[in-house]
């Protein structure tokens, strides 16, 4: 079992104040690793939830929106602890609409948000991961990464970049020590999907087509990223692992 452990591990975590973000970083920190979390707004209960545990947890306030200054973003987060060993690219927006009724600007947000900056963070820890030869990142997709998703075009093809760039990453960087693979939740409990979840009759339709017959809780998707970021799998990478109750 000591495979699965990741004691004296760097995670930094982007999008875990809430949901499943926090969730993956609390199952990290569990494992043994010690957590940054770069997040738009701070993460309250995770920080004290982790205090409360003896979790050693920093944070890095950011924006994804924005993503200049990511360089010395990345810079900082190193600064804590010399290294970053693992990065889970979990931030994430989504933008509701039927595709004829589309803004441009609301495209952009969730592109910049979902793909550019998985790219632009992979490539600046990457740097550093190269360096050392050694280097997990793994990156959130969705189910709608492999399908069409419905009323969400910029978030379906932001998740369709993210695979392209976990497996264009993985090939350049396998013979380099670092691992990217990914992961595609299906329907799960979070904030982004509390607008669907609040319509009832929609909620049990979609419930009805997983065969497992329920959503997603943040933690039925965290020991997955664990594994992704332990030495149980390094002989993975370029892998795309979909987590849905068997709906694909």
């Amino acid at each position: 079992m000591d495979k699965f452990r990741l004691d004296g591990k760097i995670a930094a975590v982007t999008g875990c104040n809430k949901g499943m973000g926090k969730a993956i970083a609390i199952a990290l920190a569990e494992a043994g690793a010690n957590i940054i979390g770069i997040n738009r707004t701070e993460a309250v209960e995770l920080k004290k939830e982790m205090s409360e545990r003896g979790f050693k947890y920093d944070e890095i306030s950011f924006d994804l929106s924005n993503t200049e200054g990511i360089s010395e973003m990345t810079e900082k987060a190193i600064s804590f602890y010399g290294r970053v060993d693992i990065l889970v690219n979990n931030a994430g927006i989504i933008r509701i609409e039927k595709a004829e009724d589309f803004k441009i600007s609301d495209y952009d947000d969730v592109m910049e948000v979902n793909a550019k900056s998985v790219f632009l963070l992979s490539q600046a820890f990457g740097r550093h991961m190269i360096d050392n030869s050694f280097g997990k990142i793994i990156n959130t997709s969705s189910i709608h990464g492999i399908g069409g998703g419905f009323e969400c075009i910029s978030y379906t093809a932001s998740k369709h970049a993210v695979v392209g760039i976990t497996k264009a990453l993985s090939n350049e960087w396998a013979s380099k020590g670092i691992n990217v693979n990914a992961i595609a939740p299906g329907y799960t409990i979070t904030d982004n999907t509390k607008g669907l979840r609040d319509n009832t009759e929609i909620t049990d339709q979609i419930t009805e087509t997983i065969p497992i017959r329920r959503w997603a809780k943040p933690e039925d998707i965290a020991p997955v990223v664990v594994f992704l970021a332990s030495p149980a799998s390094d002989y993975i990478t370029g892998q795309l692992i979909v987590i849905d109750g068997g709906l694909n």
